[in-house]
């Protein structure tokens, strides 16, 4: 692709060094803006064909946060009288250090 870029600027610049007439005048600017129109015209056309940079952003690097579990036991609690149950009910109680 490169190489048919080159083929075709060198044409084309070929074909308006053999078409530019021995009579070089300037009818009220004309030549300039012909110029000028021709390097803007390539700029922007230079512009939209070049190939852009593709930046990928740094990998991010998310470490889960540590748990850590509490020391913790289930025990038997002091025993309560049920009256409803008419016995004495030991509950379970946890303890954590």
């Amino acid at each position: 692709m490169r190489h048919v870029m080159i083929l075709l600027s060198i044409t084309m610049v070929g074909t308006s060094v053999a078409s530019f007439s021995g009579n070089a005048r300037a009818d009220g600017g004309q030549v300039a803006a012909g110029i000028l129109g021709g390097l803007a015209a390539g700029t922007i056309l230079g512009a939209a064909t070049a190939p852009r940079p593709y930046y990928a952003p740094a990998p991010v690097y998310v470490t889960p946060p540590a748990y850590v579990e509490p020391d913790c036991y289930w025990t038997r609690g002091q025993p309560i009288w049920d009256g409803w149950r008419q016995a004495w009910v030991s509950s379970r109680v946890q303890v954590c250090d």
